[in-house]
C-alpha cells in the first residue's frame, strides 16, 4: 500500500495512494490520483489586471492487472476512470458574448486487455483490444444585442426589433469521442543475427457532436507493420520496417518507412544513424465538420430561436474562408545522428548523449478555426534542425545533470498566394513554430546527506518562445525514512522565478516569484 500528498502555491494539491498484491499466479493494483491548481494568479485584459478563471480539478481512478494461465501465456487488464473540471475564462476562452465561464468537465474511462503467448522461446506473439471513451460537456450562457442576432438568423427567418433584448441563451460545444482498437503482433527470432517482428491493427474512431458533427460519424484505418532487425557482426545492428495504413478520413493509403543502423563501438559507447517518414492525416473536425450553435434556454422576446441551427459557416469571412474544402495528408521526414557514451572516471562515471537531428515538414495543414475565421489548408513547408547534449556525472552521493537544446526553423507559405492576403499567410507560417523554444537547458544538481536526507538544486530555462524567456531555479530538501514494515518521506520544494515576466502569454502572471510546495508520503 502507498499514499502520498502534495499541497502549495497557487492551490496547488496532489494526492496519491494505491493498493495492490502479487503471488504466483497474478498481481494487481488499484490507484487513485487527484490533482488540482488554481492555475495562473492573474490576466490583462482591457489594459487591466484581472483574475484568471483558468484551474483545473481532476479525479482519476486506474487498475492494472496481469494473470498467468502458464509459463508461455498470460492476460494483461488494464482499465481507468477520469472525472473533472477543467476552467476556462469568459474573457479569453469565451464566444459569442459568454456571460460565464465555459468550463468544460470531463468523464473519461477506457478498458485494455492484452493476451501474451508464445509457442517456443523464439516465437512469441500477443494480441490486444482496447475501449476509449473521452466525453466533455462544455456549456455557457450569452447576452448579445438584438442587432448582433438579427445578423446571424438562418436566411429566410424574420428578424427581431433592434429595440428589443438583448438576446439570452445557453450554448454548448459538447464531444463525445470513441476509440475502439484491436491489434495482433508477432515475434520470430530466427537466430541470433536476425529477428523479425510483424503485425496487423484496425482502428475505428467515433464521434458525437451537435456543435461540431450535427451528430454522429465514424472513421476507420487499418493497417500492417513490420520490422526487420539483422546483427552481422556483434558491433553492428540495422533495423527496417514500415507501417502501412489507410484511413476513410482521406480514402488514400500511405507508407511510412523506418531505417537505423546501431554501431556499438565497445562496451561503453554506441552511435546511432536513422531515417524515418510519417504521416498525419487531417482528423475529422478538420476534414468534415458541420459547425453550427443550437441556442437552448432561450429568454423572450427570443424564444422562437430556441432549437434552432445556427451555422458558423454563414457568418465566416467568405474572402478568406476555405471551410468544407478537402484536406491532405501531412508529411514528415526525419534524420537524426545520436552518440551515447560512458566514461568510467577514478570515482565518477560520466555519461554523454548527444543527438542531431534534420527534418522535414511537408504540406502542413495551418491556419486558423475558430467562429469567425477558418482559413486552414495544407499550405506550409517547414525545414528544422536541431541538437540536443544530455550529460550526468555520479559521484557516490552526488548526481550532477546537465541538458542543453538548440533548434532552427524555417517556414515557408506553399499555398495559393491569392487565397489569403500576405498577413495571414505570414500568420499560417508563424503558427507552426509558435511554441518551439530556439534553445533550452536545465542544471541539476542531487546531494544525499545523512540520516536519509537528500537535497537538490535545478535550473530551467528556455529562449524565444513567442519571444518571451523562461528561467525558474528549483530547490528541494527531503528526507526518507525506512522502517522494517513501512517507509515514509517528507520533503519541502521551493521554485524561484528568475523572470518575472509572464511566459508565451502576457496572461500567464504568477504574483509571488518564490512558489511553495510540501509533501508526504508512506508506504506499507
Amino acid at each position: 500500500m502507498e499514499a502520498y500528498t502534495s499541497v502549495g502555491s497557487r492551490g496547488h494539491l496532489r494526492t496519491f495512494t494505491s493498493v495492490g498484491d502479487t503471488d504466483a499466479d497474478k498481481s494487481w493494483r488499484l490507484s487513485y490520483e487527484k490533482r488540482k491548481s488554481n492555475g495562473f494568479d492573474s490576466q490583462i485584459d482591457g489594459g487591466q489586471e484581472i483574475p484568471f478563471h483558468d484551474g483545473h480539478d481532476i479525479n482519476n481512478f486506474n487498475f492494472d492487472s496481469v494473470f498467468r494461465i502458464d509459463r508461455q501465456h498470460s492476460v494483461d487488464v488494464r482499465a481507468g476512470v477520469l472525472d473533472g473540471v477543467n476552467e476556462e475564462d469568459l474573457e479569453k476562452s469565451g464566444k459569442l458574448g459568454a456571460t460565464t465561464n465555459p468550463d468544460i468537465i470531463m468523464d473519461d474511462y477506457y478498458l485494455h486487455v492484452r493476451f501474451d503467448g508464445a509457442t517456443s522461446p523464439d516465437h512469441f506473439y500477443h494480441i490486444q483490444a482496447s475501449y476509449q471513451n473521452q466525453r466533455q460537456r462544455q456549456r455557457w450562457t450569452v447576452s448579445a444585442p438584438a442587432a448582433e442576432i438579427n445578423a446571424l438568423l438562418p436566411t429566410g427567418f424574420p428578424p427581431f426589433p433592434e429595440d428589443q433584448g438583448p438576446f439570452i441563451a445557453d450554448l454548448n460545444e459538447d464531444l463525445e469521442e470513441t476509440r475502439q482498437e484491436i491489434e495482433f503482433q508477432d515475434t520470430i527470432i530466427f537466430s541470433d543475427q536476425f529477428k523479425l517482428v510483424s503485425g496487423v491493427g484496425y482502428r475505428k474512431d467515433s464521434f458525437n457532436s451537435e456543435t461540431f458533427f450535427n451528430g454522429k460519424g465514424d472513421n476507420y484505418q487499418s493497417r500492417v507493420f513490420a520490422n526487420a532487425e539483422y546483427s552481422p557482426f556483434r558491433w553492428l545492428t540495422f533495423n527496417a520496417g514500415g507501417n502501412w495504413e489507410r484511413t476513410t478520413t482521406t480514402d488514400e493509403d500511405y507508407f511510412s518507412p523506418r531505417a537505423a543502423a546501431n554501431f556499438i563501438l565497445n562496451n561503453n559507447h554506441a552511435l546511432r544513424f536513422v531515417f524515418s517518414r510519417a504521416v498525419r492525416t487531417p482528423d475529422a473536425f478538420e476534414q468534415n465538420p458541420d459547425w453550427s450553435y443550437t441556442p437552448t434556454n432561450v429568454q423572450p422576446p427570443f424564444e422562437a430561436l430556441d432549437g434552432q441551427r445556427i451555422k458558423v459557416e454563414d457568418i465566416l469571412d467568405p474572402t478568406t474562408s476555405t471551410y468544407g474544402q478537402e484536406l491532405e495528408e501531412e508529411w514528415i521526414t526525419s534524420r537524426e545522428i545520436s552518440y551515447f557514451g560512458q566514461f568510467h572516471l577514478e570515482s565518477a562515471l560520466l555519461s554523454v548523449e548527444v543527438r542531431y537531428f534534420n527534418d522535414d515538414f511537408h504540406d502542413m495543414i495551418s491556419g486558423v478555426i475558430n467562429e469567425e475565421e477558418w482559413y486552414i489548408a495544407n499550405n506550409v513547408d517547414l525545414e528544422q534542425e536541431g541538437v540536443e547534449l544530455e550529460t550526468s556525472l555520479e559521484f557516490s552521493g552526488t548526481k550532477l545533470r546537465a541538458t542543453y537544446a538548440y533548434l532552427e526553423q524555417e517556414g515557408r507559405y506553399t499555398g495559393d498566394p491569392a487565397a489569403l492576403p500576405v498577413d495571414k499567410q505570414e500568420r499560417a507560417v508563424d503558427l507552426m513554430g509558435r511554441l518551439s523554444a530556439r534553445d533550452s537547458g536545465s542544471f541539476a544538481w542531487i546531494q544525499d546527506l545523512p540520516m536519509g536526507f537528500m537535497t537538490s538544486a535545478a535550473m530551467y530555462w528556455t529562449n524565444e518562445v513567442r519571444n518571451t524567456r523562461f528561467e525558474r531555479a528549483d530547490f528541494r530538501l527531503a528526507r526518507r525514512v525506512d522502517r522494517t514494515n513501512y517507509s515514509y518521506m517528507l520533503a519541502l520544494t521551493i521554485q524561484h522565478y528568475l523572470n518575472p515576466k509572464p511566459w508565451i502569454s502576457p496572461d500567464n502572471r504568477i504574483e509571488d516569484q518564490n512558489q511553495f510546495f510540501v509533501e508526504a508520503g508512506i508506504r506499507f
